[in-house]
């Protein structure tokens, strides 16, 4: 298994992409769907990664740089074939140390609160994140639900 950082140029994760875009249209209303798509992850602050297994994409996630001390999570996603293998964790393990690396203070992030988003918020949480209001441009919504992780305080 293998993760690297992703030019967002080839088909694959062009296609990966689109179905995690169709996935949050089918559970999130129109308002609620914050996940970016292709070219939206295409911006100088954002460093995408996938995580491949024999030339396979089983999974993606992004850093976005919010200033020189936050970070965001964005389009964390693994291959519904590939789920409970442990991929999502050492995907966020890995953006995780790369905010350490960048000296964040912390780490924030938006999922959903309906139950298809169960297993996310129990893998950030895993991973120490707890919950916290709207940040950024996000506004208070029944369908969101933020984290926030502290680092390097």
């Amino acid at each position: 298994m293998e993760i690297r950082i992703d030019n967002l140029k080839g088909k694959e994760i062009a296609n990966f992409l689109q179905q995690h875009i169709e996935d949050m249209k089918a559970v999130s209303p129109p308002e609620s769907k914050h996940a970016l798509d292709l070219q939206g992850l295409q911006v100088p602050e954002i460093t995408f990664w996938t995580i491949y297994d024999d030339g396979k994409v089983l999974g993606c996630g992004a850093l976005k740089e919010v200033d020189p001390y936050h970070g965001e999570v964005k389009s964390m996603r693994v291959c519904a074939s590939a789920r409970g293998q442990g991929i999502g964790s050492k995907l966020l393990s890995h953006i995780v140390e790369e905010a350490r690396s960048r000296n964040y203070r912390s780490l924030k992030l938006e999922t959903g609160s309906m139950p298809f988003f169960d297993p996310a918020r129990k893998l950030y949480s895993k991973h120490g994140f707890s919950y916290c209001g709207p940040f950024g441009s996000y506004k208070e919504d029944p369908n969101s639900v933020f984290m926030e992780l502290h680092i390097n305080a």
